[in-house]
């Protein structure tokens, strides 16, 4: 079994929380299913879900490189100086990140609004990006856009591999 969820902000990637915070069991009613990979409280986006531990490893295990791509709204105006830098890789704390697919996109005219808002600031701008990766490391599409200085504002995974967000709604599953 294989499903997608699109992960609404400020839902946690576990089916149980001791303090009460939105959880997957929130929107994910099949039983005996984990996530393959994970997603942050604060981001959005395609998760997969699955009872099938091989496939579960398919999808994350670095050795099988499988691209993940998301559209990210960054604090800023970006230049192709800083798509260029994403585009040859970046120094995190942990290490330099693989070289990235990156271009500076419209805001996307499919995009739900998000609750709360991302914080609106009239004098200062913001601009998208789309960025392909093919790792996973912690947060790492929020310190590779801080790295080269553009924070990430909010951010939604789109695609992992073959599987695709594709209309799905926030907070909606699809079997797969």
């Amino acid at each position: 079994m294989l499903i997608a969820l699109n992960k609404p902000y400020g839902v946690l990637c576990q089916f149980t929380d001791e303090n009460g915070r939105r959880t997957l069991a929130d929107f994910v009613r099949q039983k005996d299913v984990y996530a393959a990979g994970r997603l942050d409280q604060d981001s959005e986006g395609l998760l997969l879900l699955t009872d099938d531990g091989a496939l579960a490893h398919r999808l994350t295990d670095p050795r099988h490189k499988q691209p993940k791509t998301y559209v990210a709204q960054v604090d800023g105006e970006i230049n192709e100086t800083a798509l260029s830098a994403l585009r040859n890789g970046v120094l995190l704390n942990d290490g330099p990140s693989l070289p990235a697919t990156a271009e500076r996109i419209d805001e996307p005219g499919w995009l739900w609004p998000r609750d709360p808002p991302v914080r609106f600031r009239k004098h200062l701008p913001t601009s998208w990006l789309s960025l392909s990766i093919r790792e996973g490391r912690n947060r790492q599409v929020r310190r590779m856009t801080a790295a080269v200085g553009f924070p990430t504002l909010r951010l939604i995974r789109v695609r992992v591999g073959d599987y695709v967000l594709d209309g799905l709604a926030s907070g909606e599953t699809r079997m797969l």
